[in-house]
């Protein structure tokens, strides 16, 4: 299977600190397959990393590109997805 690439923007308010960082990151590796994460044109770093993902830098409105190779890999990009546009600061 091919790799699928989603590129999103990050929707929390004060970017994807510890706490958005660790859901992220727990999915990711839930997900059974390799995810990477990368910020523009940045290197990837592995999304199930909590420290590569923190380390990113990632402030509300930045762009990510996700890559997952698998054969869940679209449904995983999705929840992913999802994760990184809610505003998990607004809750």
């Amino acid at each position: 299977m091919p790799q699928i690439t989603r590129t999103v923007r990050i929707g929390s308010s004060h970017g994807l600190h510890a706490r958005p960082a660790k859901l992220f990151a727990q999915a990711a590796k839930e997900s059974g397959i390799p995810v990477t994460i990368a910020k523009d044109a940045g290197a990837p770093v592995n999304a199930a990393s909590i420290l590569g993902i923190i380390a990113l830098g990632l402030e509300q409105g930045d762009y990510v590109t996700l890559t997952a190779d698998g054969d869940t890999a679209d449904a995983t990009l999705e929840r992913l997805a999802e994760l990184l546009t809610t505003d998990h600061d607004a809750e």
